[in-house]
This record gives structure tokens, sequence and C-alpha cells, in this order.
């Protein structure tokens, strides 16, 4: 029950994709009014109603760590006659894992990255032709952000507007690389318990703590940049050390995500090992997507003023993030000055890179207000 007179009916599938060896899981939160309808059903809501939202995770994860988002999100569903869709990438998560290979050049570096978006975006969009969606609001987190721009620049007339959590692959240049990744949860709270939106101040604040973040890295992480390029994953790790493999994940959960339950604590660390010792399959996009350090090698930044201009984009950071934020405030000032006037940037306080997990009700409070933002 999402409210005394709508409801939103939910469950979960796979969605088999055009290839029948492949299929994306897929959880629904869909408005029952669309089901009750003679006229309107969830591939083809009433004129007056919002497109779906689409929730997409970032690398190594899945659509479960997105659980504190769920509800609010069905709670949209059902007040706006809407439907919400929670995906799992292709090669990721409890959908199909199919071999990834690149063909190009290794030197090729644009061939490589285009041929490795595509795995991606173009099984989101397989997936769309499936559901007979027409349009989306994406909401991307991560590497699932980057990929939902790449998506949009392919694709401009399936979306709605992009919501990106603390997107992978905005600045370039390893001059705005911060430390390589993020293990622990925030280290600070903040009074100011909200998303605000970005000044130069805040941005600043932000990169400050990163360049102490990274200083502190350890020698050993330095050494994992030439593994990187060989097109290493650090999930190989953990399928190798068999009977240790739940200490190793639990070691990274429980400090990650100390500030949850211990409930949650304990189901988040049970579905990290489940979806790390699968099959390795889309993970391996990662060293042909992003450099050492995680920059990108074709960086956003330089290519998302071509979005179609009457596609709104919210950026969102934590402010104890580690992807920098001023690629962020940069990419707003070009849509700007390309014509495109719908980019606003949020800082949210109290969170790092997991901001949708680490500060739930302020970010959701956030996407719901984007979501109902006019055009």
């Amino acid at each position: 029950m999402v409210g005394r007179r709508r409801q939103a009916k939910c469950y979960n599938s796979r969605v088999e994709l055009s290839n029948p060896k492949h299929y994306i899981n897929t959880l629904s939160m869909i408005s029952t009014s669309l089901f009750q309808s003679q006229s309107a059903s969830p591939s083809n809501p009433p004129a007056t109603s919002p497109p779906p939202a689409v929730m997409l995770h970032g690398y190594g994860a899945g659509l479960g760590f997105y659980f504190n988002n769920f509800l609010p999100m069905a709670q949209w569903a059902a007040r706006h006659n809407s439907s919400v869709y929670a995906l799992d990438w292709l090669g990721m998560g409890r959908s199909s894992r199919p071999p990834f290979h690149i063909k190009a050049s290794k030197k090729d570096i644009p061939a490589r990255v285009a041929e490795a978006e595509s795995f991606f975006v173009d099984s989101l969009e397989d997936w769309r032709q499936q559901m007979h969606l027409e349009k989306m609001t994406l909401i991307g987190h991560s590497l699932g952000a980057y990929f939902s721009v790449v998506y949009a620049l392919k694709y401009p007339q399936r979306v709605e507007r992009l919501i990106l959590l603390s997107p992978a692959g905005v600045p370039r240049g390893p001059d705005h690389t911060v430390p390589s990744s993020e293990v622990d949860p925030p280290t600070t709270t903040s009074s100011e318990d909200r998303a605000e939106l970005a000044s130069n101040a805040k941005v600043e604040q932000v990169e400050a703590n990163q360049r102490t973040a990274k200083a502190k890295e350890s020698r050993s992480r330095r050494i994992l940049t030439h593994l990187w390029e060989e097109g290493f994953s650090p999930f190989q790790v953990v399928r190798t050390m068999g009977v240790w493999a739940p200490w190793m994940v639990g070691k990274y959960s429980s400090r990650r995500f100390s500030t949850l339950s211990e409930e949650e604590t304990r189901d988040m660390h049970d579905y990290i090992l489940n979806i790390t010792l699968a099959k390795g399959s889309g993970e391996y996009c990662i060293s042909h997507i992003l450099a050492p350090g995680a920059h990108a090698r074709m960086p956003l930044v330089d290519r998302i003023a071509a979005l179609h201009k009457d596609i709104p984009v919210t950026f969102a950071y934590g402010d104890q993030d580690w992807m920098d934020p001023e690629g962020g405030a940069e990419s707003v000032e070009r849509l700007r000055q390309a014509g495109h006037g719908q980019g606003k940037m949020y800082i949210v306080n109290n969170a790092g890179h997991h901001v949708y997990l680490d500060n739930a009700r302020v970010v959701n409070n956030l996407i719901i207000k984007e979501l109902e933002r006019k055009i």
C-alpha cells in the first residue's frame, strides 16, 4: 500500500532481449490504475502522466543497492499514474552475463570506448523496446549515470530527463582524479542535512576532502593501475578466494555500510557476495571506459553539450564524495553555453559516493522534486 487511494504493483521479472540468451533483471513498480484502465497501460500511460523513471546502478553493483529508495519511488508512480523500473545492467547484478569482448585495438581509444559503451546502452535500448516504452527518465548512479548520458546522446528521442547521482567519467584528465576508490562511509556529519545548489565554495570543500584522502592512498593501490590497463577486474580476486570470499566482501561491506542497521548490513553483505561471485562479464568494461584513477578516456564534460536541449540534466554529489564535482559544474556551464538552460547541480550533505544510500531521505526528496519539475 502506498496511499489510501492509489497503489503501486511491484514485482520482479526477467525481460528477454532480442538475443534469447540475454535478459535484463527488472524490478517494476507500476501504478495499479494502469492495470485497471481500459484506455491505458504501463506501456501506454495517460497523456497527463509523466514518462516512467528507470533506475540504473553503478559499476559492480546491482539494483538492490537502491533498496532505501524504492518505497518513495513507488509512491511517486502511484500518485502520478506512472511507473518506475530498476534494472541490472546486462552483464551485472542478476541479469544474464554474456562474454564481454572488445575487438578494437588497444591503441584505438575512441573505438574501444564506443564498443564498450554500446554493450550497455544498446542493451538498454533493446530493453526499452521489449517493454514498449516511448520515453524514460533515467536515474543513474556512478557508471550507470555515465551510461545514462551516453544513452541520451545516442537515443535523445527516448529520454525525458537525466538525474545523475555522483556520475563517473565526467571530468577530464588525471589532474581531476581523486582517490581511486571509495571504501569508507562519510566521516563527518554536517548539521545542514539537505541538498543544496552547488556553489564554488562547496565544490572546493569537497575537492579539499578528496585531496586529503588521495594523499593517504597505499602503494599497493597505486600498483593496481598496471593491472587495470591489462583488463584486470577487482572481482576476479574475490572469485579466487574460495572460502575466504565472504570474509573479504564482509570486510568491505561492514566498513562502507556501517551507517546501515545490523540487519541491513548483513543483507547487503549477502547481496554483494552473491552478485560478485557470479560469472564475470560486464565488469570487464571498466578499463576500456575509464583510465587508471577512474577518469574517463572520453570525458562526458567534452560531450555533454551535444545533448538535446529539451532534456533537463540534474547532477548530485555527496559532500564527501570521491567523484569530482568540478566536472559536474563545468558540464552545467557547457550546457548553458550551448543554449541548454536546464542543467542543475546539487551537493548532498552527509553523503559519500553512494549518495542515495548514505542520505536516502534527502536524495529521495531531491529525485521526486526533479521528477516533478516542469520542463
